[in-house]
């Protein structure tokens, strides 16, 4: 009975037993929350993390490494004409490469089967050479062909050149890693154009739009989704095969820092000076490849996840607002690219 409002409650409200009785066993009021405790988690953890410190103390404690030395030649001039080098080596490989690979991966295409023939035969042979071997065929160029020439087939030459004249150190490494290059680059650009489904191809020709106008602003676009992974990836190993070209003695990274040890005997802090330069070129390139994946993706995910430095930019901005306001919880605004 209600003493204020002299009504009864309902039966529901009371629980049996009285008020102080005790929650039935099923209740799940009764039941007493305990977290899970990962054991196997917090192990591999461990397992990860004491490896990691150890190695970190001995980047700072073991006297080998010789940090000094590492700071004297990280940013000497010699090294960074290499790492200069080593740019260049990569641009051109990979913008020649990558343009004679497309021209390859649409002759593999082809309905031709004289195209197809010398397109297959073309990456099975510089696929199955090792890069070494083309760069050092290609830098013997003159034993093979004393000189080059235009003229007529099997006719007359017009006009010839001596061939060490013609094709220079960098000239004969940049053939080389261009025609490696090539060979994975078809691969890559044919993978990603029969990834696109034929029904697009079929219904741009339905509306009479040109071959070459369906590759270039359908087919291509859609296929650069597929290709750009495997490309990025191609790329920043080629960034690393030009050290290969030591065997050329051209100045690019890896050989420079050969030279100066050989000379000081500070093997270890200059391949280190090797290493970070590596690092450091091989994660912009990784940014570039986040980016232009980006803006690709974007006829798949209209509202693509915020970027890094999006995801930097909200934090700091949150901490401001929080700052302004200490007394009230800050609750973060949902973004368009947020998936909550």
């Amino acid at each position: 009975m209600n003493l204020i409002t002299g009504t009864t409650p309902p039966a529901s409200a009371v629980p049996p037993g009285g008020p102080h009785a005790p929650p039935a066993p099923d209740d799940p009021t009764s039941l007493t929350v305990v977290p899970a405790r990962h054991y196997a988690r917090w192990a591999a953890v461990v397992a990860v993390i004491v490896p990691a410190a150890q190695f970190v103390h001995g980047l700072a404690t073991n006297p080998v490494w010789e940090w000094g030395v590492f700071r004297d030649y990280i940013l000497s001039e010699t090294i960074v004409q290499a790492v200069w080098v080593t740019l260049q080596l990569t641009a051109y490989a990979t913008v020649l490469g990558f343009v004679l690979g497309t021209v390859l991966a649409f002759m593999r295409l082809s309905r031709s089967p004289v195209l197809q023939t010398v397109a297959w035969t073309y990456v099975w042979i510089f696929r199955s050479i090792p890069m070494i071997v083309q760069l050092v065929f290609w830098f013997n160029l003159s034993a093979l062909y004393e000189e080059l020439g235009i003229g007529i087939p099997f006719g007359p030459v017009f006009w010839s050149v001596d061939s060490n004249s013609l094709i220079g150190t960098i000239g004969a490494a940049v053939i080389g890693l261009t025609l490696h290059q090539a060979a994975y680059a078809a691969e890559i650009v044919r993978g990603g154009v029969i990834s696109v489904d034929h029904g697009q191809v079929e219904a741009a020709a339905a509306l009479g739009i040109p071959r070459l106008r369906q590759i270039r602003r359908i087919v291509l676009p859609q296929a650069m989704r597929a290709i750009l992974p495997t490309a990025g990836n191609e790329i920043i190993g080629l960034l690393k095969g030009t050290s290969v070209v030591y065997v050329m003695a051209i100045g690019e990274l890896f050989y420079q820092v050969q030279v100066i040890y050989g000379r000081n005997g500070r093997v270890i802090p200059l391949l280190l000076v090797a290493t970070a330069w590596y690092v450091v070129l091989t994660s912009l390139l990784s940014a570039a490849q986040y980016y232009v994946e980006r803006h690709f993706a974007r006829g798949t995910n209209r509202t693509p996840p915020p970027t890094p430095l999006q995801r930097a930019r909200r934090f700091v901005r949150d901490l401001r607002t929080a700052a302004a306001r200490p007394n009230q919880p800050v609750i973060p605004l949902k973004h368009s690219g947020d998936s909550r």
